[in-house]
């Protein structure tokens, strides 16, 4: 039963089959007529956001970027490994799931755009006795009834559409994560890299180390040389096993992370064998700043947001207005089942509910949406920033790597050539042990510098084509490729 108690005169009038439905309507349209007069459609603020970049960046390459971004460093290891988180990471694959459920909310939000229509049917036994008699009866029914709000001020329409609206953000959510996933990929990946490297490396100082600790052995044993530049040497190469030890559990660790990202558990990850660093690719065309925000879905998802703010602001301030559904039945009952449709009832009602008092309620939910709309509206000003500062910041840190990188070249050089000065002129008894002991821990140290520090570069342009990439065409996949070496 209706909560909102109608004249008496009016149902009985809905149930005369003679009744003329307009009078209905005209009585509804002067209602609403007394209501337009009073009232005053909503007007919904547009909101701009202050921040708006200009021109370009404070450097640029030619190279062209291409969506699939982590292709530019020519790796196909790389490729695969990318390929097979998006296809089984968890987390990517939640935020498919977020994504559909957006979209599900969406449609259930545009369904209140149509009418609602329902059927029922039921039937009924019922059993009496009565002295000694026993007297039974059945019932069967069959109705429709169908409802629909007129959307007068659009507070359905702009429900709907602020939910199509966060649907479309968790798409570019989606875009997002994914760019994320693969930037953590090669990111692990080079890293590991690096690791397999330094083990190399610590191998082959190792060995020199070695071979010097053979040569202070011979030299103590016919008295040229103390006890303890031979326990220093001993030290020297034992300090080299213990470095490949970490460097062994590190690659490791990393080996397992990477398993991880691919959806795999640590003892199932792809036994890969290359250990060589990838060239840095040539810098990438960074573009203008304004190109850069309408290219990451970041930014999109982030103004889309504001827009489905601003949609739940309108239907917060319709909310406040009058509203006029239109519901409709038709009913028939019989004893019998083929007697159905000989009586029948059908009925169309109109109901206008407006609100009264409400103790603010309606008001401060229009109030809340605005707060929610401005929170949005700053939210994708600090977006908008921090976008522009992640491309800068990665420029800036690629030229002081790179020259970082150049003055370790010129001191490994350097280094080198001042080791073999002082280890001929230790062979010849011109110098002391300290002097070539220091001079080859220097240069040792250079060489496993120079490794990281190529890496980091590598890493920094991983963020740098992260900042600048828009996303791609993706389809949710179950299959996961085959890498090559499993």
């Amino acid at each position: 039963m209706s909560s909102h108690r109608k004249p008496q005169g009016m149902l009985n009038n809905l149930i005369r089959p003679d009744y003329v439905p307009g009078r209905i309507c005209t009585w509804f349209c002067l209602s609403i007529g007394c209501l337009l007069f009073t009232a005053c459609t909503p007007e919904i603020s547009r909101q701009a956001s202050s921040v708006q970049p200009q021109g370009g960046f404070s450097a640029t390459g030619q190279a062209y970027l291409p969506e699939q971004w982590w292709q530019s460093f020519e790796d196909p290891t790389l490729n695969q490994l990318v390929s097979r988180a998006l296809n089984g990471n968890f987390t990517l694959q939640s935020a498919w799931d977020r994504l559909d459920r957006a979209q599900a909310i969406a449609r259930k939000a545009g369904a209140d755009l149509v009418p609602q229509l329902n059927g029922e049917a039921g039937g009924s036994t019922s059993r009496s006795r009565n002295n000694s008699r026993t007297d039974s009866s059945q019932s069967y029914n069959l109705g429709l009834s169908a409802s629909y709000e007129m959307d007068l001020w659009g507070r359905v329409r702009s429900t709907s559409e602020a939910a199509d609206l966060d649907a479309l953000a968790s798409a570019e959510d989606l875009q997002t994560a994914a760019l994320t996933l693969s930037a953590q990929v090669a990111t692990v990946w080079f890293q590991l890299l690096e690791q397999r490297s330094q083990i190399e490396i610590l191998q082959q100082q190792q060995q020199t180390n070695e071979q010097g600790l053979e040569l202070i052995s011979l030299q103590f044993r016919t008295g040229q040389t103390s006890i303890a530049d031979l326990l220093q040497q001993r030290q020297v190469v034992e300090s080299r096993r213990g470095e490949r030890a970490l460097a062994n559990g590190r690659a490791q660790v990393l080996q397992n992370q990477l398993a991880v990202l691919l959806g795999m558990t640590p003892d199932q990850a792809p036994q890969v064998t290359a250990n060589k660093l990838a060239e840095l690719p040539p810098l990438p065309a960074t573009g203008l700043q304004s190109s850069l925000l309408e290219r990451r879905p970041d930014v999109r998802a982030a103004w889309l947001q504001i827009q489905a703010a601003d949609q739940r602001v309108a239907a917060a301030i319709a909310d406040r207005f009058p509203r006029l559904s239109l519901t409709g039945r038709a009913n028939t009952a019989s004893e019998q089942i083929e007697d159905l449709f000989d009586n029948w009832l059908a009925s169309l009602a109109a109901n206008l509910v407006a609100p009264l008092v409400d103790g603010g309620q309606r008001r401060a939910e229009v109030e809340r949406s605005q707060a929610v709309a401005a929170e949005r509206l700053h939210d994708y000003g600090q977006t908008v920033l921090e976008a522009l500062a992640e491309v800068e910041d990665a420029l800036a840190l690629e030229q002081r790597q790179q020259e970082y990188i150049a003055s370790i070249n010129r001191q490994l050089e350097l280094a080198g050539q001042a080791t073999v000065r002082i280890r001929d002129r230790y062979l010849n008894g011109a110098e002391d042990y300290q002097r070539i002991l220091i001079a080859l821990l220097s240069k040792q140290l250079l060489q496993r510098t120079q490794l990281t520090a190529q890496r980091e570069l590598l890493v920094n342009r991983v963020n740098l084509c992260r900042a600048l990439a828009g996303g791609w065409e993706m389809s949710r996949q179950l299959k996961q490729p085959t890498l090559k070496g499993e």
